[in-house]
């Protein structure tokens, strides 16, 4: 590797480091990052974090709504969500549609039993 040295106040203060070594090195800086990266995401799922499918990672991105998505892929319908937290099941539909919100102790209990943060469903 050719450096260039520059000095300031007699002592060594930069390099100068030509351009495609420099690429070279912040590419391989980026693959130990994305190595790091995947061994504590590998370790994470290890001790039991949750992992989602693909298929439900693209429906919560494709705009579908998430406690529908979320209902679904526990295996719940409305009707046993509704009775689960104590609502009726129109109430799940109106949350799932968009057409009411759900308090804050609503989005709660519902989060407890999807087994999901609140801002999940949100």
């Amino acid at each position: 590797m050719k450096l260039q040295t520059i000095k300031q106040n007699g002592q060594a203060a930069f390099v100068v480091v030509p351009v495609a070594e420099w690429e070279a090195l912040m590419a391989r800086l980026e693959e130990r990052e994305d190595v790091a990266d995947a061994r504590n995401q590998l370790a994470k799922i290890r001790a039991g974090e949750e992992t989602l499918p693909a298929d439900m990672v693209a429906r919560l991105t494709s705009g579908e709504s998430p406690l529908k998505v979320w209902r679904e892929y526990r295996g719940y319908t409305l009707r046993a969500l509704a009775a689960e937290i104590g609502i009726s099941s129109a109430a799940v539909s109106k949350i799932e549609t968009g057409k009411s919100q759900p308090t804050v102790a609503t989005l709660g209990k519902l989060s407890a039993v999807l087994g999901c943060d609140m801002g999940d469903l949100t």
